[in-house]
């Protein structure tokens, strides 16, 4: 079996979002943007999965090239920067909670809290739609 080329993967859904996200260090990054309000290299790394600097590094430089994150000095210490997710990063809020949702169903040491869970269940759609609005810049629409 040869192995793909970018030539016959052109179109493959499943390739552009591999090529994307990258592996799981950047859907730990959009995790905690998501859902922890992580702004801050710092956040990050102290987030508890022990991702190196360098690492960190390369995928937040990734998932910007990829327009899925965007970076600005932070206005209150401008020896920092913000990263906040694009629109098109807002995009993946869906995607993200059927993965925790698949993941709750499937992983005995879950550390999904029940009542977001359940709340994200009764309606999907709505659920995604409120953290989507609460992680648009004001002034932005939310898709």
């Amino acid at each position: 079996m040869s192995k793909p080329t970018s030539e016959n993967w052109s179109g493959c859904p499943i390739r552009y979002g591999a090529t994307v996200l990258g592996d799981a260090w950047a859907l730990v990054i959009l995790r905690d943007l998501i859902f922890k309000e992580a702004k801050h290299f710092g956040d990050f790394v102290a987030a508890g999965e022990r991702i190196s600097t360098n690492i960190l590094t390369d995928r937040l430089k990734r998932l910007e090239d990829e327009g899925v994150i965007t970076r600005r000095k932070d206005p209150d210490r401008a020896v920092r920067v913000i990263y906040e997710l694009t629109e098109k990063g807002r995009g993946l809020v869906p995607v993200m909670l059927a993965l925790i949702d698949w993941s709750e169903a499937w992983d005995p040491q879950t550390e999904v809290p029940g009542d977001f869970i359940a709340a994200y269940r009764d309606d999907p759609g709505a659920f995604a739609q409120a953290i989507i609005e609460g992680l648009t810049p004001e002034g932005a629409s939310p898709e």
